[in-house]
């Protein structure tokens, strides 16, 4: 194989094509690609200013990251930084964080409304999700929220679209697979006074913290500029231009907090500001106690069915085994579903939120896989009695997905748009390998996990939906809604064949 052919070089600004004004890449129609001032583009993103759309620009802007334009960012932060070096405080001189002088809320008491949320989503978990977003913004100013009734007026609107929804076309969505930072691709809000964020009805939403877009930070996110906040440039800033990861590390930066809290103040009565670290927002079902009312009977059954999973795997009876947070789901070939079980009391050591695993249809050991490290199990028993480092053997940091292939005796990684084969017995990672997706037509990138069946075909997940492979053929042949589609799931009679998503 050759190498790799260098990005072609481009002209300065100063040329007719320059960035600054919306160029195009050479030697590729681009002109879909809406490019923001290239200068002002740059210093958001915090790389060096050069004008030219190099690789650093056009690697940044693949990023996810807020549709918001980042108009009068680089003077505000001037101006927000002079002041602070000045010595001014918030209450003086210094111009507050907002695109245009009173483009403020004047009051303290504000409302909101959920207007509608994404399918793949449960009612309940979004609305938790979106009452903990608005939190984290009353934990640290002055600013108090209250969900209106769904009949009553609003003053903060959080919607879901499809494409064109009489917004201009720059701001039209275009559903899942974001590969560009495109304005018309991506979420938006509207400073106050109009109170509305929209969001992309169709992208691929989750609230775990390795799969699909996460729609806790983003709804954060956008309610901030619903408040009057532009972009920030100081580092781990929610407001950042590109959507912040869950971490260890508290959501809001002290930017966050000073920018809000000028604008609208400290906590009322002396209290202190609150600050809540990412980790504590990765499971919504276990945020609020008392989501689960107002349910239907019909959607009662085991938690994995009313969401999503972590992992999943079968081993040769064709008993399935389901992994979400610490704990397991066994189900049975005609689908009956056992309590759910601490992973602790099965696989002592097993850390919690497994991202894949795998079982051996050849000898029944289990396999484990969790950041860098991996688990190997003889029953309840560790093989080397203690985890290893993937990496050393070439395998892939946070899989997405474990499958052993029978037709190859070999356990099989998926990550994003390619996959790993493994040797066999070992964690070494074939040679030619990775490879593409592609290799087998029509199955998603990003899956959740995946199955073989005694029929033959392999059943690859990913959200509330499956897709059915043909082994000899390596094509797609079905796919549809996992918990109402296939029994053995253990969902169908908790479901009565309603949706659980």
């Amino acid at each position: 194989m050759g190498a790799a052919r260098p990005f072609p070089s481009l002209p300065p600004l100063s040329k007719a094509s320059e960035f600054q004004n919306g160029s195009q890449l050479p030697d590729k129609d681009w002109s879909f690609i809406s490019i923001p001032p290239g200068r002002e583009f740059q210093w958001v993103s915090q790389l060096p200013i050069s004008g030219v759309l190099d690789h650093a620009t056009l690697r940044q802007m693949t990023r996810p990251r807020c549709g918001v334009t980042d108009t009068d960012s680089h003077a505000t932060w001037t101006e927000r930084m002079s002041g602070l070096f000045a010595g001014r405080r918030a209450k003086m001189r210094r111009k507050k964080r907002f695109a245009k002088q009173g483009n403020k809320w004047y009051k303290q008491h504000l409302s909101y409304r959920l207007v509608n949320w994404p399918g793949s989503l449960p009612e309940p978990v979004v609305r938790g999700a979106v009452r903990a977003a608005f939190q984290l913004w009353s934990n640290v100013s002055a600013l108090e929220f209250w969900e209106a009734p769904a009949t009553g007026p609003a003053d903060i609107r959080l919607t879901f679209f499809q494409g064109d929804h009489n917004d201009g076309l720059s701001n039209a969505f275009d559903g899942p697979g974001i590969r560009f930072c495109l304005e018309n691709a991506l979420p938006h809000a509207f400073l106050p006074r109009r109170g509305e964020a929209h969001f992309d009805l169709d992208e691929r939403w989750s609230l775990s913290r390795r799969r699909g877009r996460n729609l806790f930070v983003v709804l954060a996110h956008e309610i901030g500029h619903t408040l009057g906040l532009t972009h920030s440039l100081a580092p781990r800033a929610l407001m950042a231009p590109y959507y912040k990861r869950l971490g260890r590390d508290a959501l809001l930066s002290w930017d966050d907090v000073l920018a809000v809290q000028t604008l609208y103040g400290k906590p009322l009565g002396g209290s202190r500001a609150i600050q809540l670290p990412g980790k504590l927002f990765t499971d919504f079902e276990a945020w609020d106690p008392h989501n689960s009312q107002g349910r239907h009977p019909e959607t009662q059954g085991p938690k994995y069915c009313h969401s999503s999973f972590d992992a999943i795997t079968a081993d040769g009876d064709q008993q399935v085994y389901i992994f979400k947070g610490s704990y397991f789901w066994e189900v049975t070939p005609d689908g009956n579903v056992s309590e759910p079980r601490p992973l602790q009391d099965r696989w002592a050591g097993l850390p919690p939120n497994i991202e894949a695993a795998a079982v051996s249809l050849e000898d029944g050991d289990f396999y484990f896989f969790k950041g860098s490290r991996c688990w190997k199990f003889r029953g309840s028993k560790s093989v080397w009695g203690f985890s290893q480092l993937c990496r050393a053997g070439g395998l892939p940091r946070h899989p997405d997905a474990a499958l052993f292939f029978p037709p190859l005796h070999r356990i099989i990684l998926f990550k994003g748009a390619r996959y790993y084969v493994l040797a066999q017995g070992g964690l070494q990672v074939e040679p030619y390998y990775p490879r593409s997706l592609q290799d087998w037509k029509g199955v998603p990138e990003e899956v959740s996990g995946a199955l073989p069946r005694k029929d033959g075909s392999i059943i690859f997940f990913r959200d509330d939906r499956y897709w059915r492979l043909d082994q000899t053929k390596l094509r797609v042949t079905a796919s549809g809604r996992w918990a109402t589609e296939l029994p053995w799931m253990g969902c169908w009679h908790a479901n009565s064949g309603g949706t659980l998503f």
